[in-house]
């Protein structure tokens, strides 16, 4: 298994990566998203590859703040279901903690939903610990 940058011939398996985690989204809509995130300083977009098929993504970003020390945020981590527990979130885990540590940065972050039980059984295997609760609000605009 290597990880490496995305790359637009991944779009497909992006997709269907996203829609793993519950993201439906239209080809199109994934390419407009990753041309923008690409473009974006301070993101990273990686894949684990194994054999040539892409089987996981990761999404991270340098999130900075006045309240706290600038930290990297994991946005995105999805594995293939068939390859899930086989090393592979493991990896691009490491990866994003190698990006941040690149960078400067001291810490790591990440969010996962409170009905995802087994994602959070698994950070915290790796390493995390839950250090707050929040509530999300969202206006449409």
């Amino acid at each position: 298994m290597i990880v490496r940058d995305l790359t637009p011939a991944d779009l497909p398996a992006v997709t269907a990566l996203l829609g793993q985690l519950g993201y439906e989204l239209a080809d199109h809509e994934v390419r407009h998203r990753l041309e923008h995130l690409m473009k974006t300083p301070d993101h990273a977009a990686r894949v684990a590859d194994i054999d040539g098929k892409v089987v996981g993504l990761l999404h991270v970003f340098e999130r900075p703040a006045l309240e706290k020390p600038r930290e990297a945020v994991v946005q995105s981590l999805v594995v293939d279901a068939a390859q899930r527990a086989r090393g592979v979130g493991a990896a691009l885990m490491r990866d994003a903690e190698a990006w941040a540590r690149e960078r400067g940065l001291a810490s790591v972050a990440l969010y996962t939903r409170v009905d995802r039980e087994a994602a959070r059984a698994f950070y915290e295997r790796i390493g995390y610990r839950l250090s707050a609760t929040s509530h999300l609000l969202r206006r449409d605009l």
